[in-house]
């Protein structure tokens, strides 16, 4: 009897593995001796949540991109939209000669065509057309090529062509109407004299 361990011993030794065991459980992660394991473990496990945090900046950064061109995509439709009833706003209050030049090639032409020729002769030719072309055409000529054809012209058709520039709209030359011939007045029948009187008995 003497050489087998008592029932308290036995009690008491599992008393004490439980203590230390529950002792063990109770301590801390980081009190606990590390491995090379479970330092990799948590070196990427770190990396991982590094990772996530910065593609969730990156993502986060993206958005505020994309709401930040939308908005100047937004206002920038809006600013020509604005501009696009302005510009219509205007050009129906507008008045019809305040309109401008609509671009023609064949006006740019003729501008050439005479600003090339000597200013007499194209005065005596610019005189005899219309006076919108006319116009059209002196709009598009250097000031001093105008002014040499103005020269050159007549009074009356430099006037005409001064006013329609003036005005931006074609003046309308007045033709004095042309005077009707008199009537032809019958000649008066002749006085018969003595001698008449003396032939007629």
């Amino acid at each position: 009897m003497s050489g087998r361990p008592s029932l308290l011993m036995v009690m008491a030794a599992v008393a004490t593995l439980s203590t230390v065991a529950n002792a063990i459980a109770a301590a801390p992660a980081s009190d606990l001796p590390q491995t090379r394991l479970g330092t990799a473990i948590n070196q990427d496990l770190a990396k991982r949540d590094q990772s996530g945090a910065a593609r969730n900046r990156a993502l986060s950064l993206r958005e505020q991109v994309a709401r930040a061109a939308e908005e100047r995509i937004k206002a920038n439709a809006r600013a020509r939209q604005q501009e696009t009833a302005a510009a219509a706003a205007a050009a129906a209050s507008a008045a019809p000669g305040d309109k401008a030049i609509a671009p023609n090639a064949q006006y740019d032409d003729l501008a050439r065509i005479y600003q090339a020729m000597k200013p007499a002769r194209a005065a005596l030719v610019l005189e005899q057309l219309d006076m919108d072309v006319q116009m059209q055409v002196a709009q598009r000529m250097r000031q001093r090529s105008t002014a040499m054809i103005l020269a050159a012209m007549t009074p009356a058709g430099a006037a005409d062509l001064s006013m329609s520039l003036a005005r931006k709209t074609p003046r309308r030359r007045v033709v004095p109407p042309v005077p009707k011939p008199a009537a032809a007045v019958p000649a008066a029948a002749p006085i018969p004299g003595p001698a008449m009187q003396t032939a007629g008995r």
